[in-house]
């Protein structure tokens, strides 16, 4: 066994390498806090670099093999995985609703659901792929691009790990996977499960750590021929200066601050409750959330109103308790912070429509903060550029369709979007003008096979379907 269980905490002592579980080199811990008992719930193992050096060596040493795997085995081990993880979608759940705080019934969904789900699609993918075509006198060949680092968020833990292991391991890579230190316990519940259904040995490897240690040691290493890093920008920026001393491979999710453009003929009530929910999912902590919505100037008031209304219809409390629609923060850290941008947000002049800085009624521990609604908000302003990752809206008005596509790029991220319009075709028209990797039209709903990703400091690469899966794979050209 790996983990020891004692009143309800999850102690690690040791990483998954060369499929074995083996001890660290140094001694040094990290304590895995409940974001909202404020109490530890586990301990991990903090990696170094002879950690990563060790798991690197196990990944190089079986890419060979591994990559030679017929492909219908490699996806019967995913299929496998796939299962295992459904069966156990309570206990992933119940975990990441402690770690994260996103209520326990959409955990079940989406922290637990979804990574179940992307698993097996890349079964399926990998088995449906063409990776040899004839291009006239040549054959071009897809091959697995090599040892591939996976460096993941606290956000959604086991989802963007899944995101990044499934299609690396269908395409014929192994993996080094460096979890989020905040969120780390469903990926030492992974690799139990991958030990469990015979994996060949080094195909999957896990080290945990800090950013700063593990993570950058994994993303500077010379045996790594690419990495996978979701974070934010400013995190994203440090993995790529480290990863071009070796010029891998870089695919980066990065951070957002995405503009929801409600039309002047869009249901007007609808668009607002989805995008309070959309905006407040996850208690805000979703790189793709719409943090700033943009309405017409005439329907200012009437959107704040509904904004007010659907904001302070969120039930906050503890995510494993019925009928809670917001939980904490993840940390004391990202606590403050939130509340920071709300201070400053207050400060250059915006208008506090609900919520605010101060914790919510009746709580005395956790994480919480308020859902917190500003409105004729200046898109100059900090809390309409930065990425707040809290419950924190952004009401901006407009006076044009162009104006709208103006203030919606105007800003250094690009990831997601939405627009709203009686009218579908004037929807997507806007939607093709913003510059950004995925907009929901009329609240068009996830697609796990669609291509995730973003534009300009968003990051680059896609995630999830075939264009997830030819991220890990080199191009080769046979000319005969």
């Amino acid at each position: 066994m790996t983990a020891s269980q004692s009143e309800g905490r999850r102690v690690h002592t040791r990483f998954y390498i060369d499929g074995r579980w083996v001890d660290a080199h140094g001694s040094d811990t990290v304590e895995v806090v409940d974001s909202t008992t404020e109490e530890v719930i586990g301990r991990i193992p903090a990696g170094s670099p002879q950690d990563i050096d060790a798991a690197v060596a196990a990944a190089r040493g079986s890419f060979e093999p591994w990559s030679a795997t017929p492909v219908a085995a490699r996806a019967a081990y995913l299929r496998e995985l796939a299962k295992i993880l459904t069966s156990r979608n309570k206990e992933i759940a119940e975990i990441i609703s402690a770690e994260v705080g996103m209520p326990i019934g959409l955990s079940a969904r989406v922290q637990a659901g979804l990574p179940a789900t992307v698993m097996a699609s890349y079964a399926d993918l990998a088995e449906g792929y063409a990776f040899e075509e004839q291009v006239g006198n040549s054959l071009v060949v897809r091959e697995p691009i090599g040892v591939v680092g996976c460096i993941t968020p606290w956000n959604f833990p086991l989802h963007q790990v899944v995101a990044k292991a499934a299609p690396a391991l269908a395409a014929g890579c192994t993996v080094v996977l460096k979890p989020s230190e905040i969120a780390p316990l469903t990926a030492f519940l992974l690799a139990e499960i991958i030990d469990g259904i015979g994996l060949p040995p080094g195909v999957f490897n896990l080290v945990s750590g800090t950013g700063q240690v593990a993570g950058e040691a994994l993303a500077a290493h010379p045996g790594v021929d690419m990495i996978s890093f979701t974070g934010s920008t400013r995190a994203g920026r440090r993995v790529s200066e480290l990863a071009s001393r070796t010029i891998k491979r870089v695919a980066l999710e990065l951070g957002g601050k995405s503009a929801n453009i409600i039309l002047d003929d869009a249901d007007l009530e609808k668009a607002v409750r989805t995008g309070v929910n959309n905006c407040f999912f996850n208690s805000g902590q979703t790189c793709s959330a719409w943090t700033r919505m943009l309405v017409p100037r005439s329907k200012q008031e009437e959107a704040t109103r509904l904004a007010k209304q659907a904001a302070e219809s969120f039930k906050v409390g503890d995510p494993r308790h019925q009928g809670v629609k917001l939980g904490p923060l993840v940390s004391a850290a990202q606590l403050e912070r939130v509340r920071n941008y709300i201070r400053k947000g207050v400060a250059e002049g915006a208008v506090l429509v609900t919520g605010g800085p101060d914790s919510p009624e009746d709580v005395d521990k956790g994480y919480f903060v308020r859902p917190t609604v500003f409105g004729n908000v200046n898109n100059a302003m900090t809390i309409a550029q930065e990425e707040i990752f809290g419950p924190v809206l952004s009401i901006i008005p407009y006076d044009s369709e162009e104006q709208a596509v103006q203030i919606a790029n105007d800003t250094m991220y690009g990831l997601a979007g939405a627009v709203w319009s009686g009218d579908p075709e004037r929807a997507r028209r806007i939607a093709l003008k913003l510059r950004a990797g995925q907009v929901d039209i009329n609240g068009g709903p996830f697609n796990p096979l669609a291509p995730f990703g973003g534009y300009k400091q968003s990051g680059n690469g896609r995630e999830f379907g075939k264009y997830g899966l030819e991220e890990f794979l080199e191009i080769k050209s046979l000319q005969m």
